[in-house]
């Protein structure tokens, strides 16, 4: 299974995703793309191997991927304060991958009904939501 974790900003959100991926799953493929070059770094530091930074990195990965995991904003034009521009959004908008999306209430984009949370209890949500995909994915 081919896991697309996207992240911008600092990568600390990034981060944590490819640390509870990695210390959970030996089966899994993971890619990390960061929108800048500190978000890249961060999750390289947390143990990405497939690593990328940018636009056209995102693009292609978004062709390959089975699940995409990042904050909500990688799917809205111009979140994470301009870094998704809109060529990326439409990339994870349109992949086949299915999204798991955290509901990150920052950059002026709010989630309603959706809790401030912290970050921690936010990641550990998106990884018990891959646990069910991937256990599916292994029912078929």
């Amino acid at each position: 299974m081919k896991i697309l974790v996207v992240d911008g900003q600092g990568g600390k959100l990034g981060s944590q995703i490819i640390k509870l991926l990695m210390n959970r799953y030996d089966d899994i493929e993971i890619t990390a793309i960061g929108t800048n070059s500190a978000a890249t770094q961060a999750m390289i530091k947390a143990g990405a191997k497939n690593v990328a930074s940018g636009e056209n990195p995102l693009i292609v990965a978004c062709r390959k991927a089975d699940v995409i995991i990042g904050p909500v904003g990688i799917v809205i034009a111009d979140a994470l304060l301009g870094e998704i521009t809109p060529a990326m959004a439409v990339a994870v908008a349109q992949s086949n991958a299915v999204r798991i999306l955290i509901p990150v209430n920052r950059c002026e984009n709010i989630v309603a009904g959706v809790p401030d949370l912290a970050m921690p209890l936010l990641v550990e949500d998106a990884i018990e939501k891959f646990d069910d995909i991937k256990n599916k994915t292994l029912d078929k």
